[in-house]
């Protein structure tokens, strides 16, 4: 597993890059000074919410020392640079290690920004990694320092689970969509952030194709991925499978670095004579090597409660386990975790937009970097690169408002004119002064039909359905109102 752990190691750094590259232009503006949820009130509100150093272990941060604008942009410089070395294979262990700390640190602080399954799948890969990695400051392929057995199998393991999990989520939603099989029908443009090849397979392709690929998933997800735990040859063939699905995936939606993780994954399913046969040289032997007996116990206790923590959930699905409380225990750190993707579709696509104006009359649209908003515009392709503010719009208008107050917040910063809240737009409508009122509202979505695209050349067509927040308003006596 010499060559198998370089190449999931490099692209592990790439990954790791790809995250905080996103968070570097973001994170001010998310939980900054001037952010829409600022991680130094928010670790002030946890303190006094869980005195003593419950608090320590609830939100596992190194922003605890600090939580200012200063401090989140040098974590992320930090995590910036440990990537770098990770995929130029310097001190692999300690890179690793370093950007694992720096990921969870930000993740700890970016509360509503974090809600996602694809961070705690980097955190477990990340944490895992620490005792994957070979030791030394240039190990090359690390022969002198083999891969743990227990750690080659712990992300196998988050491999399979990522895949067989979802599709059992699938099948105990009852989503309809799954049962008939039109789970696909419209899953390109109703998806988180959807990219412009998606319009063309979506439009032009026949229903018997979409119900294909559903169950197409839902096969490899239940039944496929069981090749891990079979000889070498079928998972050589399942790693191929499971490889086409993901670079589909990828082409056709943007779920950050997701599919990304998913791929970089697969590759521990090869094995050092499958890459010499495609590189074309000799395989290469590792050493046998004498581990520190305390090394060794310290591994298999990290590792196997990691292990009993991510089998628990699995086992859950029987009935009730004792064995939920290690999975509880690591929870704040995300480096255990279930998994379930889909398991319900969405039937609609709903987008809020911000408008602020300065007389209540007229309005100006806030234009976002990402998202779906001018009709004309085609949808891009920039995974891995995950806008976090346009990724959560999505969610926050699948439900009320009132489930998704920081959407309040941010038309508050708007308002006050902040720099790190307007650098997650586009540009600023109101360049010369702040508005006075800032209202959000809610549009539906659908991507055209052939004919009217060649027509019109929109991508997009859409409606309005009405407020989604209201208008807030600053007040005379400084505070603000929602109308």
């Amino acid at each position: 597993m010499l060559r198998p752990r370089w190449l999931f190691l490099r692209a592990l750094g790439l990954v790791f890059l790809s995250a905080f590259y996103a968070l570097a232009f973001q994170i001010r503006g998310l939980v900054g000074e001037r952010g829409i949820l600022p991680a130094g009130d928010y670790l002030h509100e946890l303190a006094v919410a869980l005195p003593g150093v419950r608090h320590l272990w609830y939100a596992p941060t190194v922003f605890w020392i600090g939580a200012g604008d200063g401090a989140l942009t040098l974590v992320v410089a930090l995590g910036i640079v440990a990537s770098i070395l990770l995929v130029l294979n310097v001190a692999p262990k300690i890179a690793v290690a370093a950007c694992t700390i720096c990921f969870m640190s930000c993740v700890g602080v970016l509360q509503d920004f974090s809600a996602y399954q694809s961070d705690g799948m980097l955190l477990e890969a990340g944490f895992i990694s620490i005792f994957l990695a070979p030791s030394g400051l240039r190990p090359g392929l690390g022969a002198h320092d083999p891969p743990s057995r227990l750690a080659v199998f712990l992300l196998q393991w988050e491999w399979f689970r990522i895949y067989f999990e979802s599709g059992v989520v699938k099948l105990a939603s009852g989503d309809p969509q799954w049962r008939h099989l039109t789970a696909m029908d419209h899953y390109y443009e109703n998806g988180p952030l959807p990219a412009w090849p998606g319009w063309y397979v979506q439009q032009l392709m026949p229903h018997w194709y979409h119900a294909a690929t559903a169950l197409l998933t839902l096969v490899v997800e239940l039944f496929v991925v069981w090749a891990l735990f079979l000889p070498r040859r079928f998972r050589i063939a399942c790693f191929a499978l499971v490889t086409a699905l993901q670079m589909g995936i990828i082409a056709t939606a943007n779920y950050a670095f997701l599919n990304y993780l998913v791929l970089v994954l697969g590759v521990l399913l090869l094995d050092d004579e499958a890459i010499a046969w495609l590189l074309r040289r000799p395989a290469v032997v590792a050493d046998v090597v004498r581990r520190a007996p305390w090394a060794l116990w310290t591994e298999r206790v990290a590792l196997g409660w990691v292990f009993v923590a991510t089998l628990a959930p699995l086992l859950g699905m029987l009935g009730p386990t004792p064995l939920l409380l290690p999975a509880r225990a690591l929870e704040p750190l995300r480096i255990a975790n279930s998994y379930g993707l889909f398991a319900n579709m969405t039937e609609a696509r709903y987008e809020i937009e911000f408008q602020g104006s300065r007389d209540g009359v007229t309005w100006r649209a806030y234009r976002f970097r990402y998202k779906p908003q001018d009709p004309m515009e085609h949808p891009g392709i920039f995974a891995p690169y995950q806008p976090r503010f346009d990724w959560n719009l999505w969610f926050a208008s699948l439900a009320p408002w009132r489930e998704s107050p920081w959407v309040v917040i941010a038309q508050e910063r708007l308002i006050e004119g902040s720099p790190a809240v307007l650098a997650l737009f586009r540009d600023d409508p109101f360049p010369d002064a702040p508005p006075t009122q800032v209202r959000t509202v809610l549009w539906r979505y659908w991507f055209t039909d052939p004919a009217t695209k060649r027509r019109t050349g929109a991508w997009w067509r859409r409606e309005e359905i009405g407020p989604f927040t209201g208008t807030l308003v600053k007040t005379a006596e400084g505070g603000y109102s929602l109308r």
